[in-house]
């Protein structure tokens, strides 16, 4: 099949960057609106036409879907060793494509009425097309450099995003945060890619993730302190993919993010950008299962689980809705990430990367409707934190049944979309570790608390006094909530483990219907629980920080993680090594070359006379010259 046309998916969003931001004074901001959708719904059209023709009518033969690749050859290093630009099309990038043509096009639609009047409006469409021309580049990459160009991409869009109010000194504050530490990730992914390339010869995903192919074979043979060189390789990429998935310790920056605009935590950090890091393990599960029994996906697996409790615990006692959103996202991506580590690769036994990639689907949809609820929120009482809000429901009716539905899918009510990605990798997790199994059951529970702690907050509890009485946002942002709850509601019917799996030969799933009761009864008793605590304005929950004492106090602190990171990179890092480096290059380094700067001018003021410009001063120097040299020549040719 020839899938030529897909270039133009990430190309249309590039020139929409291009001629909103040559053109920033000269487009009129509602145009500049209009261009942007316009853009992303051609690039969503393509998608879902591409989507069609692969797994309807061309991706199949013989049962298995096949890999796609239209590519150009763009740097030679050897014979072997080349960086290609091209296209690849298979289960995983189509489904990423209409995940992120449907996201971007609901938060470009969304943000033409919440960025409505901002003085950067044109500019801010701008950012918005380079993030899809980036993200689109990456789940489209046919190798590992070409990944990375566009990861970096994408750092630099989030960069832009997260600042984009410039003036606010927390908003610079967080654009770097996040984009210093995911560098520090991204060294990692570096050095992982070019231990690859030395080693394989090459960086193409057909070949890499090929389990009978000679580049794993060899490999294999080669080993450093007890791990074979592609193991430590995929331990750095997944450092990398843990940076930008905001995976334990590395998770940082994503609290900070939200100080963007709310539709760009909807687009970058809820549903699009974020799952990046799960997108490439995915990509490169073959590798990962296949080498030395999975170690590295057992890192995958015990990182994942152990971030998506950490951030559940901590999301549980903010007061922000947008950080608690945040955490959140940390914790389903610890989910999606859990169950690509206890994941097989042949048929049933690969249900965990199934179940990943489908939760990666269901919850793009729920989690960018309830950031984008929680944005409508905040444009109707002007602020971010549940102080601020209760007893909303009579003035934002859309609001609050489409963040109601989000609540209930990612808290896996059944019937939702997020009931059925959910149950299929805690099965997986049954199946493969208990451990595991455990903790996914234990943040079920915790995610229905605190999804319904933040919309009784929102929606219920006391009957605030607003100064200004709120209202439903317009048209141009309740167009978008109702589409993606419709998303969130009934995408969870798509037969996944048919389209998507990790040996691209789909499989019949069934409901585990004892493991779905009891994460469906974890969660209505976190849910009952929100009821009783927040549904109504009373004391329970101080008693109940009173009762955890310290520990509540470490959680709402976020474990007080940024102020160790701190200390260590003021502290030590910078006031210790870096400021005793400084020295030594001010002293030595520094005081050597002036020392030979200054005696070169000391030596230049003592022989300056020698260059007088005085005739009779040149004729006497010559004269004693010849002079000398005949008495030196006269001596030398008498003895």
């Amino acid at each position: 099949m020839n899938f030529t046309y897909i270039i133009l998916i990430p190309l249309i969003p590039l020139a929409v960057f291009f001629l909103l931001g040559i053109f920033n004074q000269k487009i009129k901001p509602a145009v500049s609106g209009y261009i942007g959708v316009a853009g992303l719904l051609t690039s969503g059209i393509l998608s879902f036409y591409t989507a069609y023709q692969y797994f309807f009518v061309h991706g199949k033969v013989a049962g298995v879907y096949q890999t796609f690749v239209q590519k150009t050859t763009w740097m030679n290093f050897t014979d072997t060793l080349a960086i290609d630009m091209g296209v690849l099309v298979d289960p995983i990038s189509v489904m990423m494509l209409i995940v992120v043509s449907i996201i971007s096009l609901m938060v470009h639609i969304y943000s033409r009425g919440y960025m409505k009047g901002d003085e950067g409006y044109t500019k801010f469409f701008a950012y918005l097309g380079l993030f899809s021309f980036s993200i689109f580049g990456l789940v489209l990459a046919t190798n590992l450099f070409q990944i990375y160009i566009f990861w970096e991409l994408v750092g630099v869009s989030s960069y832009l995003l997260i600042g984009y109010y410039y003036t606010k000194p927390s908003a610079v504050s967080a654009a770097k945060k996040a984009f210093i530490v995911t560098r520090f990730a991204d060294l990692g992914f570096l050095i992982g890619i070019l231990i690859i390339g030395y080693y394989t010869g090459t960086y193409d995903f057909e070949t890499l993730n090929n389990p009978e192919g000679s580049a794993i074979l060899n490999w294999a043979a080669t080993s450093f302190m007890g791990l074979s060189a592609l193991t430590w390789a995929l331990i750095l990429i997944f450092i990398g993919g843990a940076g930008k998935s905001a995976m334990f310790p590395l998770h940082i920056w994503l609290p900070d993010a939200m100080e963007g605009p709310t539709p760009v935590s909807a687009l970058i950090h809820a549903a699009t950008m974020v799952v990046a890091g799960v997108y490439l393990v995915a990509r490169l599960f073959p590798m990962y299962y296949f080498i030395e029994d999975g170690f590295a996906l057992n890192i995958v697996a015990y990182v994942g689980a152990f971030s998506s409790l950490f951030a559940a615990i901590i999301a549980i006692t903010q007061t922000d809705i947008k950080r608690v959103l945040a955490f959140s996202t940390m914790s389903q991506l610890g989910y999606m990430m859990l169950a690509l580590g206890v994941s097989g690769y042949e048929g049933h036994d690969g249900l965990g990367y199934m179940a990943s990639m489908f939760h990666l689907f269901t919850h793009a949809m729920f989690k960018a409707l309830l950031f984008l609820g929680a944005g409508s929120v905040i444009h109707a009482v002007h602020s971010n934190y549940l102080k601020d809000m209760g007893g909303l429901r009579k003035y934002m009716p859309i609001t609050n049944v489409t963040f109601l539905i989000a609540a209930l899918s990612i808290a896996g009510f059944p019937l939702t979309a997020g009931f059925f990605s959910k149950d299929e990798i805690l099965v997986a997790a049954f199946e493969h570790n208990k451990l595991i199994y455990g903790v996914g059951v234990l943040v079920a529970g915790l995610t229905a608390f605190y999804m319904f702690r933040i919309y009784f907050g929102i929606f219920w509890g006391k009957n605030t006094q607003y100064k200004h009485t709120p209202h439903e946002s317009p048209l141009s942002m309740t167009i978008p909530l109702i589409i993606l709850a419709f998303l969130s509601l009934f995408s969870g019917f798509i037969p996944f483990s048919e389209l998507v799996t990790a040996d691209r030969i789909g499989f019949e799933a069934h409901l585990n219907y004892p493991l779905a009761a009891i994460a469906v009864t974890v969660g209505l008793i976190g849910i009952g629980l929100a009821w009783v605590f927040y549904k109504k304005e009373n004391d329970l929950s101080d008693k109940f920080a009173n009762v955890f004492g310290p520990f509540y106090k470490w959680a709402y602190h976020k474990f007080y993680f940024d102020e160790i990171y701190m200390f260590v990179t003021k502290k030590i890092l910078f006031n210790g090594i870096a400021g005793n480096i400084a020295k030594f290059d001010k002293k030595i380094v520094d005081g050597t070359m002036e020392g030979i700067g200054n005696k070169t001018v000391v030596v230049s003021e003592k022989i300056k006379g020698m260059q007088s410009g005085k005739v009779q001063d040149y004729a006497f120097a010559f004269i004693a010259g010849v002079v000398v040299l005949a008495m030196v020549f006269i001596y030398l040719w008498t003895n």
